[in-house]
């Protein structure tokens, strides 16, 4: 305490003794992130506040980038427990934002308080700031405390409102600017790092390739050896492994379990009634029966049923061809998941054969490309962008309109949002609008985009987006070799356990979980917007348990890290050598066995100019970021309390544990599983 004497002329006056606070902020280390604006703070307690100070003018040095700044904050009496900061920046001729981190605040008994920002401050607006423990709106007993609260999320409500992209596709952030993402609240926008390395362009994909100008050359490709010539120079070993082994039907059916999209394949255990496949189709020696493998579990189906129907695009003025396939698959004693008969469409019919391995060399070849090519749109629209990228917003938007920073829910959810809203926003614009990449270039481009996601929603259910319940769904839980699962179904171990302790630290009860309006708003905001009301999605409206929490809370962490990451990671690895995984084909399927040679499949494949875009973009949709944050990382310190910080260690600990696993495992396979390394899996979908 400091002792300040005041005099007036003829009067004497006691001493009046004043109390300080050191006032710490920490301005974000991002670019521009500084300010020279004037900043004023007042600190508010349970038993008063402080008065308005000014901290520095605009002729001081200011507030700068990655630095923190120390403040003496006067009052005649103690604030007792600081409940909230208001924090006010004030210019004058130009806008200067400021990025603040967070803000210490030391008492006169020597107790620190946290107050996360984590926010750009724009405005000249007055921001309450909350001190950092995490409060359930019922644990907020503050009148000023609640009212921030409402206004925050008043404000929240006004910012981020619920848009629509097109009819029956979850609901999306509307916009001001449709095509400009600065239009995106700051909080929400790429850091400058960020946006200069991902300019998420053609342009710039082409360029960085070395493909620059393949993009007009709107001719079919003379052979395959002139694909690899034009091979991007900046491979993956993966992608090199991919070019050597696009052909070998191992390797086509290995993609089903570890590749790209490990999401389709199924355990047959009867075969579907439009797939008429025969024993002597595929056990022509007669050493085993389809019968037999299917009761021992060693037969395995992919159906792309939800392709049937859906118009195929027209690209440089030339129709091209989307089929509907149904794969079998047998899995040998030699643990090989080995393709042995191939439907190209869903209706049997004479001019629609089973095709076999044992069939011509380009006849075989030439479903398989049909297949991958199903598998490309498949993949892309319905299990990459949709059930990630779509799904992550939709948590994202409910999340920021629902929950206030100190709910300890944001404070668990909002790590795994960062980036979300803008890369979907430049998605929309740059992928799938009218000039879209994958509009213009994709074989479910154009006519049939939409259609089809609107589809592929209507087959979402709660238990699909739980890995250990899909994979239950799907018989997959005895088959060996089966990474994606192996790896996913641990981390979703750690994530709920997690998850739980977080929540039952806050969470007492089943009756406060029913009784937190904040949760419950959450929750059906997700159901209205995100699954358009459906009941036959088994998305929860309410939740009545602390378990239904958990396992909900799990699952949304699960899809916006380790799910993307499953799904997003390898794609250059697996479609960047383009007659592995073509985008789109230029001719029908063969009706007839017999016909088919090179020249026939080289006129199939996508001509030079769409291969061209389709490398560039899965090269930019793989790349990872400099400020890219792993799983479990946490450089935005939102939760303050001793407990849940030590259980976030223990969280990190367990998932670098699961890293070495991985990675010991890896050194012995011929092809490495790494999609789901807690170390190379990012924290939330922001590529």
């Amino acid at each position: 305490m400091v002792t300040i004497i005041f005099s007036l002329p003829g009067f004497f006056c006691s001493p009046v003794k004043m109390v300080n606070y050191i006032v710490t902020i920490y301005t974000g280390r991002r670019l521009f992130a500084g300010t020279k604006n004037h900043v004023y703070i007042k600190l508010v307690g349970t038993d008063r506040e402080s008065p308005r100070k000014l901290l520095q003018s605009e002729e001081s040095e200011g507030f700068v980038m990655g630095l923190s700044s120390s403040f003496l904050v006067t009052s005649t009496k103690p604030l007792g427990k600081l409940v909230l900061i208001e924090l006010e920046k004030r210019h004058k001729d130009s806008q200067d934002s400021w990025l603040v981190d967070k803000v210490e605040v030391l008492s006169p008994e020597g107790e620190t308080f946290t107050f996360p920002v984590y926010s750009w401050l724009t405005d000249r607006n007055v921001h309450r700031i909350r001190e950092g423990t995490a409060l359930r709106d019922c644990d907020d007993k503050h009148e000023l405390g609640r009212y921030s609260r409402r206004q925050e999320l008043w404000d929240s409500n006004d910012t981020y409102v619920w848009g629509e992209f097109a009819p029956g596709l979850p609901r999306s952030m509307q916009t001001q600017n449709p095509i400009n993402p600065f239009s995106l609240p700051r909080d929400d926008q790429f850091s400058v790092t960020k946006g200069a390395e991902f300019l998420f362009t053609a342009v710039s994909g082409l360029a960085e390739l070395k493909l620059t100008g393949l993009q007009d050359l709107k001719e079919n490709w003379k052979s395959i050896d002139d694909i690899k010539k034009v091979f991007p120079r900046r491979q993956t070993e993966m992608s090199e492994y991919t070019q050597d082994h696009w052909e070998e039907d191992e390797f086509f059916g290995y993609q089903y379990l570890n590749g790209v999209n490990p999401m389709m394949i199924t355990l047959c255990t009867a075969l579907p009634d439009n797939f008429p496949v025969t024993n002597c189709m595929v056990f022509p020696d007669g050493k085993t029966t389809l019968e037999n493998e299917m009761k021992n579990g060693n037969i395995f189906l992919v159906n792309y049923k939800n392709l049937d129907g859906i118009p195929a695009n027209v690209i440089n003025g030339k129709q091209q061809y989307l089929m509907a396939p149904l794969v079998l698959f047998h899995k040998t004693p030699e643990n090989k998941l080995m393709p042995v008969a191939i439907q190209l469409k869903q209706h049997p019919a004479e001019d629609n054969p089973i095709f076999l391995p044992t069939d011509d060399k380009y006849d075989w070849m030439l479903a398989k490309l049909f297949v991958r090519s199903a598998d490309f749109s498949e993949h892309q629209l319905n299990y990459h962008f949709l059930r990630t990228h779509l799904m992550a917003e939709v948590f994202t938007m409910a999340m920021l309109r629902n929950l206030p920073m100190v709910h300890p829910l944001f404070k668990l959810l909002s790590p795994h949002t960062r980036y979300t809203l803008q890369i979907n926003f430049l998605a929309r614009v740059r992928l799938i609008s009218p000039q879209g990449v994958f509009t213009l270039f994709s074989a479910s481009g154009g006519k049939g985009l939409v259609p089809f996601v609107v589809k592929s929603l209507s087959s979402i259910t709660y238990d699909s987006l739980c890995i250990k319940k899909d994979i239950a769904y799907r018989g997959m839980q005895k088959v060996t070799d089966f990474y994606y699962r192996d790896d996913g179904c641990e981390l979703w171990d750690i994530l709920e356990r997690f998850v739980n302790g977080l929540l039952t630290l806050y969470y007492k009860s089943d009756a406060e979980v029913v009784e937190d309006s904040e949760v419950q708003n959450w929750i059906q905001d997700i159901y209205e917007n995100g699954f358009h009301s459906q009941e036959s999605t088994g998305i929860p409206q309410r939740f009545t348990t602390v378990a239904e929490l958990v396992r909900f809370v799990t699952m949304a962490i699960f899809t916006c890290s380790c799910q993307h990451a499953a799904v997003n990671s390898g794609q250059f690895d697996y479609d960047g050598w383009m007659p592995n995984t073509p985008l789109t084909l230029q001719l029908p399927p063969p009706t007839t066995k017999g016909e088919a040679n090179e020249d026939t499949v080289l006129k199939t494949l996508p001509d030079v100019s769409v291969t061209a875009q389709g490398m560039a973009t899965v090269w930019l949709l793989s790349k990872q970021s400099s400020d890219f944050v792993p799983l479990g990382q946490y450089p935005e310190e939102h939760f303050t309390e001793e407990k849940p910080r030590e259980m976030i260690k223990k969280f990190q600990s367990e998932l670098h544990a699961l890293s070495v696993k991985i990675n010991d495992r890896n050194e012995k396979l011929e092809i490495p599983y790494t999609y789901l390394d807690p170390a190379k899996v990012e924290n939330s979908v922001s590529i």
